[in-house]
């Protein structure tokens, strides 16, 4: 009874938060078209790629088969950038299952993707390397054997690049190691060092360097798992503990940081198993991603956090609707609650696809469902909005509303019914829309498949 108490709790949680003005503030989880589990968050170019791995949805312990990306330049608003890599990647891998915690680092114009894997045939797991052109991929593998073999617990990599140019690889559960990286980023040097972990440490660590700080953040004391993170004057440890930034709660079993700073903010990674619990009491390995900012304390020290909320991270700048938005850009989706029995259960009205071009879409988008964009900037006004469309099956519109799923509305499109798999762009008037609102694009017409939806373009009025 408690535990579906927790869950009706959660599910009404997640209606509420989608349902009330959010204003320019980011929602926790923050993707809700999938499981993502183990953050990696790459800052390169004014932009947050986000790498993660991917829980199947029929995920009862770990199933994990490819990696995801997401972008961001607001931390409120997530772009769906498809699978930059998957287990095909590495095809001396074992194929069904094993797509662990990743960790993507820029060199020299090129981006190195490090994750672990089973060998085929085998349980052991090694850690493999890929590269790419571009932070979203595709990533090839260069070396067509695994860079870290199956031993010293080899999961769980996390990459870092010193000051005098010298990379570091850490890995490992139970215990934690370390190698340097060649120049190369695809071959090592010396030997592999097993240092002395903090005391807490568990696994996922998240090695990086500020200041004059090194700090290695990490899964902590299983199980339920915390964050527990540690200081170093070099590269290479002594590790010193500092205790945790979060403590362990006992509705999420596991725990992986992921840590960065961005346009002068600070933020941590992690996730919890939220969605799972708003869809069933058990648990099971469906986890998602989740964040918060916070500062650290003048000596360097990270501040202890409470446990994840619901509510994310204040906007950094809004959205610029004048400009081609992907229709995958998504602060919050859901349905709309109508079932008499259950009216507060969330479940995800719309997904993302990947079509053969590596072109990703919004599909299979469900009567009732709605995308919600925070922090959209209209100015003084706007016009028109305009979207790209295909297999447009029977009457469905797209109602706009401003700061609530049910706020005013502002515009309505109905797509013409065409079911071409062709992208055409359709246009409705718009009146009211003015300044700062969060924006939500409300789905209607019967049926769980209403159409192909790619991107989106408000256009102003004349003379704004």
């Amino acid at each position: 009874m408690a535990n579906r108490w927790q869950s009706f709790r959660i599910a009404l949680a997640v209606l509420a938060l989608s349902l009330t003005p959010g204003g320019a503030q980011a929602d926790n989880p923050i993707v809700q078209t999938r499981f993502t589990a183990d953050p990696a968050p790459l800052v390169h170019d004014g932009v947050v790629y986000l790498y993660t791995g991917h829980d199947e949805d029929g995920a009862t312990s770990f199933d994990m088969r490819d990696w995801r990306l997401y972008s961001s330049t607001d931390m409120v608003n997530w772009t769906d950038r498809g699978s930059p890599a998957s287990l095909k990647t590495f095809p001396w891998a074992q194929q069904d299952n094993g797509a662990w915690a990743p960790q993507v680092i820029a060199r020299d114009g090129k981006f190195y993707f490090y994750a672990p894997v089973r060998v085929a045939g085998r349980p052991d797991t090694v850690i493999a390397v890929a590269v790419a052109d571009k932070p979203e991929g595709p990533f090839r593998d260069p070396i067509g054997k695994p860079l870290i073999p199956a031993r010293n617990g080899a999961i769980d990599p996390t990459v870092a690049i010193d000051d005098d140019g010298q990379a570091y690889l850490y890995w490992g559960n139970p215990d934690i190691w370390y190698v340097k990286l060649n120049r190369d980023m695809t071959s090592t040097t010396g030997p592999i060092v097993k240092v002395d972990k903090p005391i807490d440490y568990q696994e996922g660590p998240w090695f990086y360097k500020r200041g004059p700080h090194y700090y290695m953040a990490y899964a902590s004391t299983c199980c339920p798992e915390g964050i527990g993170y540690a200081m170093a004057d070099k590269p290479t440890g002594p590790w010193v503990p500092k205790g945790p930034i979060m403590d362990p709660n006992a509705a999420s079993t596991g725990n992986h940081p992921g840590i960065i700073d961005y346009k002068s903010h600070s933020y941590l990674f992690g996730f919890h198993y939220e969605l799972n619990f708003a869809l069933t009491p058990i648990h099971h390995e469906r986890r998602s991603i989740t964040l918060r900012e916070f500062r650290y304390n003048p000596d360097g020290t990270i501040p202890r956090l409470p446990w994840w909320d619901d509510r994310g991270v204040e906007q950094i700048a809004p959205v610029d609707p004048y400009h081609w938005v992907e229709a995958e850009t998504i602060a919050w989706t859901s349905r709309i609650g109508r079932d008499r029995d259950r009216p507060y259960r969330w479940a995800p009205g719309v997904t993302t696809d990947q079509g053969e071009d590596g072109r990703v879409h919004v599909t299979r988008i469900a009567d009732r469902s709605f995308i919600k964009v925070g922090g959209v900037d209209f100015g003084r006004g706007a016009a028109s909005f305009a979207a790209s469309v295909a297999r447009v099956r029977g009457r469905p519109t797209i109602t706009l509303h401003l700061d609530r799923v049910d706020g005013p509305e502002v515009g309505t499109l109905a797509p013409k019914n065409d079911d071409s798999p062709a992208w055409r762009t359709e246009t409705a008037a718009v009146t009211g829309a003015t300044g700062v609102h969060d924006l939500f694009l409300v789905f209607n017409g019967g049926g769980e498949a209403l159409f192909d939806f790619d991107r989106w373009q408000f256009r102003p009025a004349p003379g704004s």
